[in-house]
């Protein structure tokens, strides 16, 4: 086994991990080896993550609102004394509540770019001076192909994911003089709890979707934490600044 792709020894934090990718990746992670700091407003799910990693796993979790300043700064500051450092940085918290654009409430928006974008940049901020101290590290963000190519119902939505796709270019030259390379997965539909509500509530969503996506279905959660996991790993030490659409094709974009 090529090792470069291994996660093992490496000290993850993990944001969004309750639920849907973050919770796949922090698994994934966990099997491979890595220690975890697991971020999460839902004390609940996240307590239900770490009692399925891996048994003897290295873990530190956090209930924390992301969409707070001095609460992140806090939790990251807890994950990095529980696992003595940091390696990685995952940014894959997010939500979305899909709306007509002049219809949906002020607060509706503001909430969509609170936790799709203003808490990568405060998990980011609060990340840094550990990583640019020591030298080296990487940084994952979870963006959207909505980001890319606009989405009906989902124009804040997108607006906020597209914030997170211009931090990953911005921060990835920023931090190229420290060896910090930054790059983003951008899903395309994935079955996540999310995904599982928009198809109780329009039950022909999923029909749709698998017309459109070339590759015939839409994503799993594990799909996009192992592109997530290849980002992380030191495979991809050579490339920053990148957005790797995870869509089976839906998304065809420079």
């Amino acid at each position: 086994m090529d090792e470069t792709f291994s996660l093992r020894g490496k000290r993850i934090l993990i944001t969004g991990a309750a639920s849907g990718m973050g919770r796949a990746f922090a698994l994934h992670a966990a099997a491979d080896g890595a220690s975890v700091g697991l971020l999460d407003i839902d004390g609940d799910g996240l307590a239900g993550t770490v009692t399925d990693l891996a048994a003897g796993t290295k873990s530190v979790s956090v209930t924390v609102d992301l969409a707070q300043w001095e609460p992140t700064e806090a939790a990251v500051g807890e994950v990095i004394a529980g696992l003595g450092g940091l390696d990685v940085v995952t940014n894959v918290a997010g939500w979305d509540a899909p709306g007509v654009f002049w219809e949906q409430p002020l607060e509706h928006w503001r909430r969509l770019i609170d936790v799709n974008l203003w808490s990568a940049l405060y998990v980011c901020r609060a990340a840094l001076p550990s990583l640019i101290e020591q030298g080296s590290g990487v940084i994952v963000n979870v963006s959207s192909d909505a980001g890319r190519v606009g989405s009906k119902g989902e124009t804040a939505y997108a607006a906020a994911k597209g914030g997170v796709m211009a931090l990953t270019k911005s921060l990835a030259r920023e931090l190229a003089p420290y060896a910090i390379p930054v790059n983003c997965v951008c899903p395309g539909p994935t079955m996540t709890p999310l995904l599982e509500q928009e198809m109780r509530d329009n039950p022909k969503l999923i029909e749709k979707m698998i017309k459109a996506i070339p590759l015939r279905r839409v994503a799993t959660a594990d799909d996009q934490a192992r592109a997530i996991a290849y980002l992380a790993s030191d495979a991809a030490n050579y490339l920053t600044g990148q957005l790797i659409s995870v869509s089976g094709g839906l998304v065809m974009a420079d």
